[in-house]
């Protein structure tokens, strides 16, 4: 087997408060990706179980100005141009595409995910997930229709609640095409390439066969779907990992590979639900058209506050400036608390 599992654990020493000759040990692990190298530390250990505040006034008071509403979202979005999108937005039943009025790159969209100002998490049911996706990927279609410049890399996330760093409450998907793949892409696929070069076989595919024989962190198969939880983590409260068998970019992915994946992402939020946790993101991480080393996966990453009295986020500088994530419980326990749901 290619695929190594790497963790290096240690130990703090401290000295018990209140009583300076009893010593206590922490412990501590430092996992590195297999595939990047990058490390995550299984550290600060916690209960996962976190408390819901009353969100009530929240959305009230976001309801009264959003954008995204319905009777707004025609007056307050932009339309792409004609040579882009002739008719300026998409829509399929209640759910809107049109330009990102902040984009992240040349080529930028929004899609709303229903006319519904706020819906909880487990009330976001796998047919409203199919949809957007569908959304999504009619667009990017678009884009790959007319040989746009920026139709090299087509990326989809999901902020959900303001922990995961979205501005709206209104549920809603960022989607945008790009000839610069993002930081973490661009490392995963340079390694994946590399990988496939020294072994002959593609890395994705080693990960699952890796993990169905290490079992711990495997949470099943739908469709061409193979469930993780991902050994080095990048949330604080571990991460979901969704690899599609067969696929490399978006458009690869067949009817029943968008209801699988949404299918998941409900399992991962009902599970994430019952420790109290109700913000996320999600990223899809494709390759390029000719990227034969490339296999299609996603994250979905729970988000939590810290202090909830203070909103301290969970993105410290240990991860925004030294790029290194912690995470508060052993991915394997993690897996085994959501491993019911799928």
């Amino acid at each position: 087997m290619n695929i190594a599992f790497a963790i290096t654990q240690k130990e703090a020493v401290i000295l018990e408060p209140g009583n300076p000759l009893q010593k206590k040990g922490i412990p501590v692990e430092v996992r590195t990706d297999p595939l990047t190298g990058r490390t995550s530390r299984i550290c600060h250990f916690r209960a996962l179980r976190f408390e819901k505040p009353d969100l009530t006034r929240l959305i009230e008071a976001s309801q009264a100005t959003c954008p995204f509403c319905p009777d707004r979202l025609l007056a307050l979005t932009p339309c792409f141009p004609a040579e882009i999108l002739p008719e300026g937005r998409l829509f399929r039943e209640d759910m809107a595409l049109f330009p990102n009025i902040a984009p992240y790159d040349g080529l930028g969209a929004v899609a709303t995910l229903g006319s519904r100002h706020y819906i909880p998490m487990t009330e976001i049911e796998p047919e409203r997930i199919v949809n957007g996706l569908r959304l999504a990927l009619d667009f990017f279609r678009r884009v790959h229709a007319i040989r746009h410049p920026e139709g090299v890399y087509y990326l989809l996330s999901w902020n959900y609640m303001p922990a995961s760093g979205s501005s709206l409450i209104h549920p809603h998907l960022q989607i945008f095409a790009s000839s610069t793949a993002p930081n973490q892409l661009r490392e995963e696929l340079a390694a994946a390439g590399a990988y496939t070069s020294r072994h002959g076989s593609t890395y994705w595919d080693d990960l699952v066969a890796a993990e169905k024989t290490h079992g711990s962190r495997y949470l099943g198969r739908m469709g061409r779907v193979e469930w993780l939880a991902n050994f080095a983590p990048f949330s604080v409260v571990g991460d979901v990992l969704g690899v599609v068998a067969g696929a490399r970019t978006m458009l690869d992915l067949s009817a029943a590979d968008q209801s699988d994946i949404a299918r998941g992402l409900a399992a991962a939020m009902a599970a994430y639900d019952q420790m109290g946790i109700y913000n996320f993101n999600v990223c899809f991480f494709p390759g390029a058209e000719g990227d034969a080393f490339a296999r299609l996966h996603l994250l979905f990453s729970p988000r939590i506050y810290y202090n909830p009295v203070l909103a301290t986020p969970d993105t410290t500088a240990l991860r925004t400036l030294y790029n290194e994530s912690i995470c508060v419980g052993f991915p394997e326990e993690i897996a085994a608390a959501v491993r019911a749901e799928f």
